[in-house]
């Protein structure tokens, strides 16, 4: 009996344990349940959040360090829009240079006329000094620079450089946000870079800079010279550069200004880009703008005291030289740097300063880099020799 008692009260309380795990389940189901089914506003507004919390991340996701450095540095864009004054000749003056003519059609010769041009430009400083290229604003009769926030000044140039195409603007303001520069001797091969600007003058639809991304091409680059402006160690690159780009600046994904964009090549009468555009490393743009920023101008007042030829393929071969590359001297002229660094006639210089020399136009290029009291390096070929020589640039 007491053993039958005894099974009966384990079953009971096996059947309550069992009742209780039912019923905490259950309880457990209609907490789960029971706030769409009773609370719908809470479900909508846990739905909400997650919903919100998916945008941010994919928001968070589309900003990277290009689109940061271009909201960091866009206000330091500038347009510039000005005004010039070229001269003209007829081109058939010729028919007309005769009094009995000139008295039917006036005097047809050299005339004036006012061109209106546009191009980029960034601010350097807080009170408002501005780089451009030589080529935009440095023959300007009148200039108007145009901020990001709409604001329009005049500037004044305070020197500019034909030579290296290098232009310093000023504008009357303070506490203007201005780039930070960089260092173009660090530059790498690849890296991401971005083109801001003005191009076709796109600038002044909404006081906004265009923004175009792509990465460094090359480096180290020597171009021809165009209009006596000499274009060497320049950056090349695939951002796209159009007109009215010239003078904005290339920048790194810091955002440092690593040099200014000046030149692109085309192909088949195209005047677009074609990916190959070149900029003025910055460096060289910092050393420039300190001497317009303190002389108004560059000294290259030396005198060098030789004439050259450039090296063909039959120089080459009587003097057994491996290449056509380099130039020829031809005469020396007493007293004058040549002569006193040792430089003779016959002598084939293949580089100077670090620079190679392919030919003249190669070696007045690199002249213009020099200033007046500077002693240069020159490597020659003599006698199937390779010698350096020491120039000091004098004034003549």
């Amino acid at each position: 009996m007491i053993r039958q008692k005894y099974f009966i009260t384990i079953g009971f309380i096996i059947a309550l344990l069992i009742a209780a795990i039912f019923i905490s389940a259950k309880l457990n189901l209609i907490s789960v349940s029971g706030i769409s089914e009773k609370d719908p506003n809470i479900a909508l507004a846990q739905f909400q959040n997650q919903k919100d919390k998916n945008n941010d991340e994919i928001t968070n996701s589309r900003r990277n360090i290009i689109t940061e450095t271009v909201k960091n540095v866009s206000p330091s864009i500038v347009g510039i829009n000005v005004i010039e004054i070229r001269e003209y000749k007829d081109p058939f003056f010729s028919f007309f240079d005769d009094p009995f003519f000139q008295r039917f059609f006036g005097n047809r010769g050299t005339y004036s006329q006012e061109v209106k041009g546009l191009g980029s430009g960034y601010i350097i400083s807080s009170d408002g000094y501005i780089v451009t290229n030589d080529h935009v604003a440095g023959n300007a009769t009148k200039i108007t620079v145009t901020l990001t926030d709409g604001r329009s000044f005049d500037a004044k140039v305070i020197g500019s450089d034909n030579a290296s195409d290098i232009c310093l603007l000023k504008i009357d303001g303070n506490d203007l946000p201005y780039v930070s520069l960089g260092n173009s001797d660090e530059i790498i091969i690849g890296e991401w870079v971005i083109a801001l600007g003005n191009p076709f003058g796109l600038f002044d639809l909404n006081d906004k800079p265009t923004v175009t991304v792509g990465v460094i091409s090359a480096t180290g680059m020597n171009l021809d010279a165009i209009n006596n402006r000499y274009y060497l160690n320049m950056i090349q690159t695939d951002a796209s550069i159009n007109g009215g780009n010239s003078g904005g600046p290339l920048v790194n994904s810091e955002g440092q200004v690593i040099g200014m964009n000046t030149l692109i090549f085309t192909a088949g009468g195209n005047n677009g880009n074609i990916g190959l555009g070149f900029a003025i490393p910055i460096n060289k743009v910092r050393r420039i703008v300190e001497e317009l920023k303190e002389e108004g101008s560059i000294d290259r007042n030396f005198e060098i005291g030789m004439r050259i030829q450039t090296i063909d393929e039959g120089i080459a071969k009587y003097y057994h030289l491996q290449s056509a590359k380099g130039v020829i001297v031809t005469k020396i002229y007493p007293n004058t740097p040549a002569e006193r660094g040792g430089i003779e006639v016959g002598d084939i210089i293949v580089e100077v300063e670090g620079f190679k020399i392919n030919n003249e136009n190669s070696i007045f290029s690199v002249f213009h880099e020099f200033r007046t009291g500077q002693t240069v390096t020159i490597k020659i070929i003599r006698d199937e020799k390779e010698l350096t020589k020491q120039m000091k640039l004098v004034k003549g």
